[in-house]
Protein backbone atom coordinates (compact mmCIF):
# COMPACT_ATOMS: atom_id res chain seq x y z
CA UNK A 1 0.00 0.00 0.00
CA UNK A 2 1.32 3.69 -0.60
CA UNK A 3 -0.50 6.75 -0.43
CA UNK A 4 0.47 9.85 -2.02
CA UNK A 5 -0.47 13.72 -3.00
CA UNK A 6 -2.17 13.77 -6.19
CA UNK A 7 -3.17 16.88 -6.55
CA UNK A 8 -4.84 19.95 -4.90
CA UNK A 9 -8.99 21.15 -5.71
CA UNK A 10 -9.97 24.51 -4.06
CA UNK A 11 -7.19 24.67 -1.55
CA UNK A 12 -7.51 20.71 -1.01
CA UNK A 13 -5.25 17.65 -1.21
CA UNK A 14 -6.46 15.26 -3.34
CA UNK A 15 -4.76 12.21 -1.96
CA UNK A 16 -3.85 8.74 -4.48
CA UNK A 17 -3.99 5.33 -2.65
CA UNK A 18 -2.19 2.15 -4.51
CA UNK A 19 -3.27 -1.11 -3.13
CA UNK A 20 -2.06 -4.69 -4.34
CA UNK A 21 -3.08 -8.08 -4.51
CA UNK A 22 -0.70 -10.60 -3.59
CA UNK A 23 -1.22 -12.42 -7.16
CA UNK A 24 -0.07 -9.32 -8.81
CA UNK A 25 -3.42 -7.00 -9.42
CA UNK A 26 -2.98 -3.50 -8.42
CA UNK A 27 -5.81 -0.58 -8.03
CA UNK A 28 -5.49 3.14 -7.75
CA UNK A 29 -7.78 5.39 -6.13
CA UNK A 30 -7.97 9.17 -5.68
CA UNK A 31 -10.10 11.36 -3.57
CA UNK A 32 -11.79 13.33 -6.15
CA UNK A 33 -14.95 11.55 -6.99
CA UNK A 34 -13.89 7.78 -5.43
CA UNK A 35 -12.30 7.37 -8.55
CA UNK A 36 -10.44 4.02 -9.73
CA UNK A 37 -7.90 5.99 -11.50
CA UNK A 38 -6.05 2.38 -12.64
CA UNK A 39 -6.71 -1.47 -12.66
CA UNK A 40 -3.65 -3.80 -13.68
CA UNK A 41 -4.82 -7.54 -13.54
CA UNK A 42 -2.25 -10.37 -14.58
CA UNK A 43 -2.78 -12.34 -17.40
CA UNK A 44 -2.67 -16.34 -17.94
CA UNK A 45 1.32 -15.70 -18.78
CA UNK A 46 1.93 -13.53 -16.14
CA UNK A 47 1.82 -10.14 -17.53
CA UNK A 48 0.35 -7.15 -16.45
CA UNK A 49 -2.91 -6.39 -18.26
CA UNK A 50 -4.62 -2.67 -17.85
CA UNK A 51 -8.35 -3.09 -17.86
CA UNK A 52 -9.59 0.28 -16.69
CA UNK A 53 -9.60 4.05 -18.73
CA UNK A 54 -7.59 6.67 -16.30
CA UNK A 55 -6.25 10.34 -16.65
CA UNK A 56 -2.73 11.11 -15.03
CA UNK A 57 -3.64 14.54 -13.93
CA UNK A 58 -6.26 15.54 -11.31
CA UNK A 59 -6.80 18.87 -13.48
CA UNK A 60 -7.68 16.22 -16.26
CA UNK A 61 -10.83 15.13 -13.77
CA UNK A 62 -11.90 18.14 -13.46
CA UNK A 63 -12.04 19.40 -16.90
CA UNK A 64 -12.53 16.06 -18.99
CA UNK A 65 -13.37 12.81 -17.13
CA UNK A 66 -17.04 11.35 -18.36
CA UNK A 67 -17.30 10.16 -15.08
CA UNK A 68 -14.33 7.66 -15.59
CA UNK A 69 -13.62 5.63 -12.68
CA UNK A 70 -15.58 7.44 -10.14
CA UNK A 71 -18.78 6.57 -7.88
CA UNK A 72 -22.16 8.60 -9.38
CA UNK A 73 -24.88 9.76 -6.97
CA UNK A 74 -26.40 11.06 -4.90
CA UNK A 75 -28.97 9.52 -8.00
CA UNK A 76 -26.86 8.04 -10.78
CA UNK A 77 -28.73 7.76 -14.32
CA UNK A 78 -31.33 9.96 -15.25
CA UNK A 79 -34.14 11.58 -13.36
CA UNK A 80 -36.82 12.99 -15.92
CA UNK A 81 -36.64 16.63 -15.89
CA UNK A 82 -35.06 16.68 -12.77
CA UNK A 83 -37.79 16.25 -10.68
CA UNK A 84 -39.21 13.84 -8.95
CA UNK A 85 -41.78 13.89 -5.06
CA UNK A 86 -41.16 12.23 -1.77
CA UNK A 87 -44.20 11.75 0.82
CA UNK A 88 -46.14 14.17 -1.36
CA UNK A 89 -43.63 16.57 -1.39
CA UNK A 90 -41.54 17.89 -4.92
CA UNK A 91 -38.18 18.32 -5.19
CA UNK A 92 -36.03 20.18 -8.29
CA UNK A 93 -32.28 18.99 -8.37
CA UNK A 94 -29.91 20.59 -11.47
CA UNK A 95 -31.15 19.41 -15.34
CA UNK A 96 -27.36 19.08 -16.67
CA UNK A 97 -28.32 16.82 -19.59
CA UNK A 98 -29.00 19.32 -22.28
CA UNK A 99 -30.91 21.31 -19.99
CA UNK A 100 -34.06 18.96 -19.45
CA UNK A 101 -32.88 15.81 -17.76
CA UNK A 102 -30.94 15.13 -14.02
CA UNK A 103 -27.86 12.95 -14.76
CA UNK A 104 -25.63 11.19 -12.27
CA UNK A 105 -26.44 13.66 -9.60
CA UNK A 106 -26.98 17.08 -11.24
CA UNK A 107 -23.88 18.41 -12.67
CA UNK A 108 -21.71 18.33 -9.23
CA UNK A 109 -22.49 14.88 -7.91
CA UNK A 110 -20.42 12.44 -6.36
CA UNK A 111 -18.50 11.49 -8.70
CA UNK A 112 -16.76 15.58 -8.97
CA UNK A 113 -16.12 15.92 -5.73
CA UNK A 114 -13.70 15.52 -3.15
CA UNK A 115 -14.28 12.38 -0.82
CA UNK A 116 -12.52 11.48 2.61
CA UNK A 117 -9.77 8.92 2.63
CA UNK A 118 -10.85 7.28 5.61
CA UNK A 119 -8.89 4.40 5.52
CA UNK A 120 -6.22 2.31 3.68
CA UNK A 121 -3.82 -1.06 4.27
CA UNK A 122 -2.61 -2.96 1.75
CA UNK A 123 -5.54 -4.61 -0.26
CA UNK A 124 -8.42 -1.93 0.68
CA UNK A 125 -8.95 1.86 0.60
CA UNK A 126 -11.89 3.32 2.01
CA UNK A 127 -13.50 6.58 1.76
CA UNK A 128 -16.50 8.95 2.94
CA UNK A 129 -18.74 11.66 1.70
CA UNK A 130 -21.01 13.63 3.84
CA UNK A 131 -23.88 14.90 1.70
CA UNK A 132 -25.52 17.98 3.22
CA UNK A 133 -29.73 18.48 3.60
CA UNK A 134 -30.93 20.15 0.19
CA UNK A 135 -27.96 19.65 -1.72
CA UNK A 136 -28.55 19.96 -5.27
CA UNK A 137 -32.07 20.00 -4.28
CA UNK A 138 -31.87 16.39 -2.69
CA UNK A 139 -33.56 16.09 0.58
CA UNK A 140 -31.51 14.43 4.08
CA UNK A 141 -27.79 14.87 5.16
CA UNK A 142 -26.71 11.26 3.34
CA UNK A 143 -23.46 9.62 4.55
CA UNK A 144 -21.68 7.52 2.07
CA UNK A 145 -19.12 5.16 2.53
CA UNK A 146 -16.92 3.80 -0.60
CA UNK A 147 -15.14 0.82 0.28
CA UNK A 148 -12.48 -0.57 -2.51
CA UNK A 149 -11.08 -4.21 -1.74
CA UNK A 150 -8.55 -6.14 -4.14
CA UNK A 151 -9.32 -9.59 -3.31
CA UNK A 152 -7.56 -12.92 -4.66
CA UNK A 153 -6.05 -13.77 -7.25
CA UNK A 154 -7.84 -10.75 -9.27
CA UNK A 155 -11.15 -9.48 -8.33
CA UNK A 156 -11.96 -5.96 -7.11
CA UNK A 157 -14.94 -5.86 -4.58
CA UNK A 158 -16.81 -2.56 -4.31
CA UNK A 159 -18.94 -2.19 -1.38
CA UNK A 160 -21.25 0.92 -1.42
CA UNK A 161 -23.25 2.25 1.86
CA UNK A 162 -25.18 5.59 2.96
CA UNK A 163 -27.94 6.36 5.63
CA UNK A 164 -29.89 9.48 5.64
CA UNK A 165 -31.89 11.43 8.22
CA UNK A 166 -34.61 12.51 6.00
CA UNK A 167 -36.39 10.16 3.55
CA UNK A 168 -34.38 10.81 -0.12
CA UNK A 169 -33.61 8.78 -3.22
CA UNK A 170 -30.34 7.09 -3.65
CA UNK A 171 -28.99 5.16 -6.32
CA UNK A 172 -24.85 4.90 -6.56
CA UNK A 173 -22.99 3.29 -9.13
CA UNK A 174 -19.09 2.71 -9.84
CA UNK A 175 -18.58 3.83 -13.40
CA UNK A 176 -15.08 2.48 -14.93
CA UNK A 177 -14.66 2.45 -18.77
CA UNK A 178 -13.32 -1.07 -18.96
CA UNK A 179 -11.01 -2.20 -21.97
CA UNK A 180 -9.41 -5.92 -21.49
CA UNK A 181 -6.59 -5.72 -24.78
CA UNK A 182 -5.85 -1.99 -24.39
CA UNK A 183 -7.08 -1.63 -28.27
CA UNK A 184 -8.63 1.65 -29.43
CA UNK A 185 -11.95 0.26 -29.54
CA UNK A 186 -14.14 -1.99 -27.05
CA UNK A 187 -16.46 -2.68 -30.41
CA UNK A 188 -15.00 -6.56 -30.93
CA UNK A 189 -15.08 -7.36 -26.86
CA UNK A 190 -17.30 -9.96 -26.64
CA UNK A 191 -19.79 -9.66 -24.34
CA UNK A 192 -22.86 -11.54 -22.58
CA UNK A 193 -25.81 -10.04 -19.82
CA UNK A 194 -27.98 -11.93 -17.81
CA UNK A 195 -30.65 -10.17 -18.91
CA UNK A 196 -34.11 -11.00 -20.78
CA UNK A 197 -35.82 -7.88 -20.31
CA UNK A 198 -34.77 -3.91 -20.60
CA UNK A 199 -35.99 -0.77 -20.05
CA UNK A 200 -36.66 1.20 -23.69
CA UNK A 201 -36.17 4.94 -23.53
CA UNK A 202 -36.85 7.81 -25.32
CA UNK A 203 -34.41 9.86 -27.33
CA UNK A 204 -33.23 11.84 -24.14
CA UNK A 205 -32.52 7.72 -22.96
CA UNK A 206 -35.19 8.52 -20.27
CA UNK A 207 -36.81 5.05 -20.02
CA UNK A 208 -40.68 4.88 -21.68
CA UNK A 209 -41.67 2.51 -18.24
CA UNK A 210 -41.93 -0.23 -20.41
CA UNK A 211 -40.34 -3.65 -19.39
CA UNK A 212 -39.29 -5.04 -22.68
CA UNK A 213 -37.97 -8.75 -23.89
CA UNK A 214 -34.19 -8.47 -25.43
CA UNK A 215 -35.67 -11.37 -27.62
CA UNK A 216 -35.33 -10.03 -31.74
CA UNK A 217 -33.66 -6.95 -30.69
CA UNK A 218 -29.98 -5.55 -30.74
CA UNK A 219 -30.19 -5.52 -26.78
CA UNK A 220 -30.21 -9.46 -26.74
CA UNK A 221 -26.86 -9.82 -24.88
CA UNK A 222 -27.81 -13.45 -23.37
CA UNK A 223 -25.49 -15.62 -25.79
CA UNK A 224 -22.10 -14.53 -25.97
CA UNK A 225 -21.75 -11.87 -28.96
CA UNK A 226 -19.12 -9.26 -29.80
CA UNK A 227 -20.26 -5.48 -28.79
CA UNK A 228 -20.59 -4.79 -32.20
CA UNK A 229 -23.68 -5.12 -33.68
CA UNK A 230 -24.58 -3.49 -37.29
CA UNK A 231 -28.07 -1.55 -37.46
CA UNK A 232 -30.49 -3.25 -40.09
CA UNK A 233 -30.64 -0.24 -41.83
CA UNK A 234 -27.37 1.92 -41.81
CA UNK A 235 -25.19 -0.77 -40.86
CA UNK A 236 -23.61 1.44 -38.72
CA UNK A 237 -22.40 -0.29 -35.08
CA UNK A 238 -25.53 -0.16 -32.59
CA UNK A 239 -25.01 2.66 -29.56
CA UNK A 240 -25.74 1.25 -26.34
CA UNK A 241 -26.63 3.32 -23.40
CA UNK A 242 -29.51 1.12 -21.91
CA UNK A 243 -30.16 -0.11 -18.58
CA UNK A 244 -30.99 -4.40 -18.43
CA UNK A 245 -33.55 -5.65 -15.96
CA UNK A 246 -31.40 -8.56 -14.15
CA UNK A 247 -32.33 -11.91 -14.28
CA UNK A 248 -30.38 -12.98 -10.93
CA UNK A 249 -31.21 -16.67 -11.47
CA UNK A 250 -27.06 -17.54 -10.68
CA UNK A 251 -26.36 -15.98 -7.54
CA UNK A 252 -23.82 -16.54 -4.29
CA UNK A 253 -24.81 -15.87 -0.83
CA UNK A 254 -23.15 -12.55 0.21
CA UNK A 255 -20.80 -12.20 2.95
CA UNK A 256 -22.08 -11.42 6.19
CA UNK A 257 -25.13 -11.93 5.34
CA UNK A 258 -27.13 -9.72 3.38
CA UNK A 259 -28.73 -9.73 -0.43
CA UNK A 260 -27.10 -12.24 -2.58
CA UNK A 261 -24.43 -11.43 -5.36
CA UNK A 262 -25.69 -12.46 -8.81
CA UNK A 263 -24.13 -12.78 -12.13
CA UNK A 264 -24.78 -9.79 -14.16
CA UNK A 265 -22.35 -9.89 -17.16
CA UNK A 266 -18.95 -11.30 -18.80
CA UNK A 267 -17.21 -9.29 -20.47
CA UNK A 268 -14.16 -10.73 -22.83
CA UNK A 269 -10.66 -10.09 -24.70
CA UNK A 270 -9.64 -13.04 -27.40
CA UNK A 271 -6.64 -10.59 -28.04
CA UNK A 272 -5.41 -10.66 -24.22
CA UNK A 273 -7.93 -14.11 -23.39
CA UNK A 274 -8.78 -12.36 -20.36
CA UNK A 275 -12.61 -11.91 -19.13
CA UNK A 276 -14.66 -9.87 -16.79
CA UNK A 277 -17.37 -11.40 -14.80
CA UNK A 278 -19.41 -8.53 -13.36
CA UNK A 279 -21.44 -9.85 -10.11
CA UNK A 280 -23.78 -7.75 -8.09
CA UNK A 281 -26.52 -6.93 -5.71
CA UNK A 282 -28.17 -4.58 -7.70
CA UNK A 283 -31.22 -5.39 -9.80
CA UNK A 284 -30.33 -3.40 -13.01
CA UNK A 285 -27.13 -2.94 -15.39
CA UNK A 286 -26.78 -0.16 -17.49
CA UNK A 287 -24.63 -0.90 -20.19
CA UNK A 288 -22.53 2.13 -22.23
CA UNK A 289 -20.25 1.47 -25.00
CA UNK A 290 -18.51 4.39 -25.01
CA UNK A 291 -19.56 5.88 -27.93
CA UNK A 292 -19.48 9.72 -27.10
CA UNK A 293 -16.09 9.45 -25.62
CA UNK A 294 -13.74 12.28 -27.12
CA UNK A 295 -10.67 12.92 -24.45
CA UNK A 296 -8.85 15.53 -25.21
CA UNK A 297 -5.76 15.44 -23.59
CA UNK A 298 -3.40 11.89 -23.01
CA UNK A 299 -4.69 9.12 -20.84
CA UNK A 300 -2.89 6.26 -19.00
CA UNK A 301 0.72 5.64 -20.42
CA UNK A 302 0.15 8.74 -23.15
CA UNK A 303 -3.47 6.68 -24.37
CA UNK A 304 -5.96 8.44 -26.54
CA UNK A 305 -9.89 7.85 -25.58
CA UNK A 306 -12.23 8.06 -28.57
CA UNK A 307 -15.17 6.85 -29.29
CA UNK A 308 -15.62 3.31 -27.80
CA UNK A 309 -12.84 3.52 -25.96
CA UNK A 310 -14.20 1.81 -23.09
CA UNK A 311 -17.32 0.40 -21.67
CA UNK A 312 -19.09 0.84 -18.73
CA UNK A 313 -21.05 -1.86 -17.06
CA UNK A 314 -22.70 -0.06 -14.31
CA UNK A 315 -24.94 -2.11 -11.64
CA UNK A 316 -27.54 0.05 -10.19
CA UNK A 317 -30.98 0.75 -9.78
CA UNK A 318 -32.60 1.58 -12.81
CA UNK A 319 -32.78 5.02 -14.69
CA UNK A 320 -35.73 7.96 -13.44
CA UNK A 321 -36.55 5.19 -10.68
CA UNK A 322 -37.51 8.19 -8.33
CA UNK A 323 -40.70 8.61 -11.01
CA UNK A 324 -41.47 4.93 -11.86
CA UNK A 325 -43.29 3.45 -8.66
CA UNK A 326 -43.10 -0.34 -10.86
CA UNK A 327 -39.49 -0.46 -10.67
CA UNK A 328 -37.85 -1.20 -7.56
CA UNK A 329 -37.53 1.65 -5.63
CA UNK A 330 -34.57 3.68 -4.72
CA UNK A 331 -36.07 5.43 -1.60
CA UNK A 332 -33.73 5.44 1.86
CA UNK A 333 -35.48 6.20 4.79
CA UNK A 334 -34.16 7.27 8.22
CA UNK A 335 -33.09 4.11 9.92
CA UNK A 336 -32.44 2.22 6.68
CA UNK A 337 -29.17 1.32 5.41
CA UNK A 338 -28.64 1.49 1.38
CA UNK A 339 -25.89 -1.24 0.59
CA UNK A 340 -24.33 -2.63 -2.60
CA UNK A 341 -21.83 -4.56 -3.90
CA UNK A 342 -20.53 -5.16 -7.09
CA UNK A 343 -17.75 -7.33 -7.85
CA UNK A 344 -15.03 -7.31 -11.21
CA UNK A 345 -13.79 -10.99 -11.38
CA UNK A 346 -10.80 -11.01 -13.83
CA UNK A 347 -10.11 -14.38 -15.41
CA UNK A 348 -8.02 -15.95 -17.27
CA UNK A 349 -9.82 -17.78 -21.07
Amino acid sequence: MAIRPFGEVDGRTVEEVTIRSAAGAEARVIGWGAVLRDLVVPLATGEPQRVVLGLERLEDYVAHSPHMGAIAGRVANRIAGGRFTVDGRGYDVPRNQDGRHALHGGGRGFGKRPWQVSHHDGASVALTLVSPDGDAGFPGTLTVTCLYRLCEPATLRIELAAVTDAPTPVNLCHHSYFNLDGTPSILDHRLTVAADFYTPTDADLIPTGEIRAVEGTPYDFRANRTVRFPDAETGAPVRYDVNFVLRRDRTEPAAGGGPALAHAATLASTRSNLAMETWTTEPGLQVYDGGKVAIPVPGLGGARYGANAGICLEAQHFPDSPNRAHFPTTLLRPGEVYRQVTEYRFLGM
